[in-house]
């Protein structure tokens, strides 16, 4: 008899180690190019919560979470494709969070990320092209749409008594959406756009689009652009030339980096972010702290959200197989349920376990609309001592 209950103690062991798995999720980040100052903690925000998921034991009969980084550049959709291709079919990803830019990620979600069925969060893809986008239900974003970002950005811009305004965006999806939604939301307000034109990435002078703008003049210039890119050159050729004093800076320039280079320049100017406030915030911002990087880095927190998303749909769905667990995301990103925040995974899975539902916050009040997407809450910031300031939440 003793022999019987070890030998079935044996099988029951093995059978449960024989249904953990070692699940991979790929995280396709812009490491070079317009935005490589905001990758790593974006990264960094998705590997803490697959950390956090792996060390707790909980998911899927105590399955092990590993993330592979690949570079999509951001500005070249054919590396980008090269790139989530390799995490497809080589490193046989369970889900990519990523990608990072609107652009890029539309030709992976086509060319890739569909024809192989696997889900991808994005954190920071903004552009109104990816509401529509036949995506078969793979892609998701813990981001909102610049639809709402452009009237957050015009609200913000007549608070400050800006009444003509000057609009200059990177020549890409991301870029021509934002500004197109700005210059609809702040002329239905009543505000003049005096000239609103593209800029293209990688120039050494932009002497000819400032000279442009200056010539068309305005209370402020949007800069529509990415702060480690165009956008920065243009906001430097207009404070050289006295062109423009004031600065309106959505997302894609918000960020330590635009500080470091521009610093008290900034005085008068303001801008937004995606961004939240509450509990769940703080705590990923310490537990950021405590892993090495800036929680409240632009996106990162979605990054984390992106990430949880993808593995507390697994729990709910029993299993790792993205043509599965994309019909549990909606679901478990929205009431009813009990609330999960950053930090509160492991509850979130045994929850999930026992067949509770759960309606994650996560770090940025996740709250998913359809298509799938962030309904959004933004930070809106000012430059004031040569410092990033928060106002206050939208």
């Amino acid at each position: 008899m003793k022999k019987l209950l070890i030998a079935s103690a044996a099988i029951a062991l093995t059978a449960g180690m024989a249904s953990a798995e070692d699940i991979k999720i790929g995280i396709s980040m812009g490491f070079t190019g317009p935005l490589e100052s905001m990758s790593p903690a974006m990264a960094s925000g998705a590997e803490l919560a697959i950390k956090e998921v792996s060390d707790s034991g909980k998911l899927l009969d105590g399955s092990t979470v590993t993330a592979i980084r690949a570079d999509n550049t951001c500005a070249d959709a054919a590396a980008a494709v090269t790139a989530v291709e390799r995490l497809v079919t080589a490193d046989k990803v369970n889900g990519i969070v990523g990608g990072m830019c609107s652009g890029e990620t539309i030709a992976t979600l086509e060319k890739v990320g569909v024809p192989n069925g696997v889900v991808m969060i994005s954190p920071s893809d903004t552009s109104p092209a990816l509401t529509t986008i036949d995506d078969k239900g793979f892609f998701f974003r813990t981001s909102p749409s610049d639809a709402r970002q452009g009237e957050v950005m015009a609200d913000i811009a007549t608070e400050h008594g800006v009444k003509n305004v000057a609009i200059t965006y990177t020549n890409n999806d991301y870029g021509k959406g934002l500004a197109e939604s700005f210059k609809a939301a702040f002329e239905k307000k009543g505000g003049k756009v005096t000239m609103i034109a593209a800029h293209d990435d990688g120039k050494a002078d932009y002497a000819a689009e400032v000279g442009a703008l200056a010539a068309a003049g305005g209370d402020a210039l949007a800069v529509v652009g990415y702060v480690d890119q165009g956008g920065s050159g243009i906001t430097r050729g207009a404070l050289d030339s006295g062109a423009f004093s004031t600065f309106i800076f959505p997302d894609g320039m918000v960020g330590q980096a635009l500080v470091d280079k521009f610093g008290a320049e900034l005085e008068t100017s303001f801008g937004q972010m995606p961004s939240s406030e509450g509990e769940g915030r703080d705590k990923f911002v310490e537990a950021a702290k405590a892993g090495g990087f800036d929680g409240s880095s632009v996106f990162s927190g979605e990054a984390y959200d992106a990430a949880a998303l993808m593995m507390l749909a697994m729990q709910a769905a029993k299993s790792s197989d993205p043509k599965v667990y994309k019909d549990k995301i909606m679901e478990i990103a929205n009431a009813p349920g009990e609330k999960i925040g950053a930090g509160e995974l492991a509850k979130g899975l045994e929850l999930l376990a026992a067949g509770t539902d759960i309606d994650y916050d996560g770090t940025s009040a996740v709250e998913l609309v359809e298509p799938g997407e962030s309904a959004g809450t933004y930070r809106e910031l000012d430059f004031k001592g040569g410092t990033m300031n928060t106002v206050k939440v939208r």
